[in-house]
Order: C-alpha cells, then structure tokens, then sequence
C-alpha cells in the first residue's frame, strides 16, 4: 500500500472545515499530531501527566477549528496549530499554578510590626553586601512597603502586588478580583502612577530605589 502523502495546507482547511468522514479522519491525524508535539514541548514539566496532553490536544484542537479563518498559510498548517497547542499548555498551566493560592494571603497588607515580607524582600536584599548597602536597601524597602500599604487603596494594592511582585498572570487576577483585563491594566497605571508620586514627595526617585538594589 502506498504511503499517504502529507496533506497540504489547503487540504488541511478543506478537510477539516467539511463535515463528514475526511473531516473525521483529518480531526483524529490533527489530534495526533497536537500530543505528540505537546509530549515534546512540555517534557521537561515532570507534573505534566499523560492525560494532561490530551486534554491540552483537545482544547487547541478547538481553538484551531473556531480560528481556521485566521489561518493565512505563512507556515505548515501543523505548525501554526502547534504553536496553538503550546500557547494554550502554557496558559493552563500558569492558570493551575495560583489555582490553590490564596489571594487573600498574598496581597494581605503586613502586620503594622513586619517588614516588606509579603513582597520577598529577601529577593531584593543582598546579604553580599556591605552593612551600610544593606541598611540603604532595607530603607528603601521599607518606603515602598509605606507607600503601599498607606497610600494606595486596597484594589491598587492587591492589583500591584499580585501582579508586580508575585507575578500572577493577569487573567487569573482580573479574575480573582471579579473585574476584566482593561480594569485591572487602569488600577495597575493608577498605582504606578500614585507610588512615582509618593516616592518623589519622599524626596527620593525610582532611580535612587532602582540604584539601592543595583537594578
């Protein structure tokens, strides 16, 4: 028997936007092909299980089929659904990362006696350092855990620190926070905007706190 030639980009769209059995069967090849790829990607995830390459295979194979209009055949078909595939691994991933965080617990504001903890001073402190670097540094950190705490509201605050300091994905703190992407970007920008000016009344700049740290 004659090996199957691989399909074109255009067979590709075709077979796959015609329902019936050459619809069935490309579905079931593109299925493949996404796993396998996934399996490849995400080796060195050791918390990546057999079952969860299927299940990230089937959501892009989705997102394919809801997107082959954007398909301009730049590149192999198969490539640009991998690329697909990836982008929705990652994203599921990052997403279960903060699934069993608390968000409460990580932008809860520091008791009145703590230091910056609740954004890992420890990460920004150099015990390298000579004893005055790290006494500059430790102030410097406490008027940012100040101006954080006292002069920004509580949204900026957990807007901030959630993203800033912690690095949770965007979409998981809109959603966290019950708002949408564009609102959270505006608390971002206000915060930002409200820490430059409470820095600089302190009569500091966010060059002397970048400076402090070697940034």
């Amino acid at each position: 028997m004659a090996k199957q030639q691989p399909r074109t980009n255009d067979q590709w769209v075709q077979d796959l936007s015609t329902p019936g059995p050459q619809q069935e069967e490309a579905l079931a090849d593109l299925r493949q092909t996404l796993v396998r790829g996934l399996g490849y990607a995400l080796a060195k995830y050791t918390n990546v299980r057999e079952s969860d390459l299927e299940d990230f295979g089937q959501d892009a194979l989705l997102k394919v089929l809801a997107g082959l209009q954007s398909f301009r055949g730049q590149s192999r078909f198969t490539t640009w659904a991998q690329k697909i595939a990836v982008h929705t691994a990652f994203t599921e991933l990052r997403r279960r990362r903060w699934r069993d965080v608390s968000f409460e617990a990580v932008t809860a504001p520091p008791d009145a006696e703590d230091t910056v903890a609740f954004f890992a001073p420890d990460a920004l402190v150099d015990s390298s350092t000579d004893t005055e670097q790290q006494t500059i540094q430790n102030e410097m950190l406490d008027v940012l855990r100040r101006v954080i705490t006292e002069e920004l509201t509580d949204k900026q605050r957990q807007a901030l620190v959630a993203v800033r300091f912690y690095g949770m994905p965007m979409t998981e703190v809109a959603r966290r926070m019950d708002t949408n992407p564009n609102a959270l970007y505006k608390l971002l920008f206000d915060a930002r905007k409200r820490l430059k000016q409470r820095i600089l009344a302190k009569g500091l700049s966010p060059e002397d706190i970048l400076s402090a740290f070697d940034l």
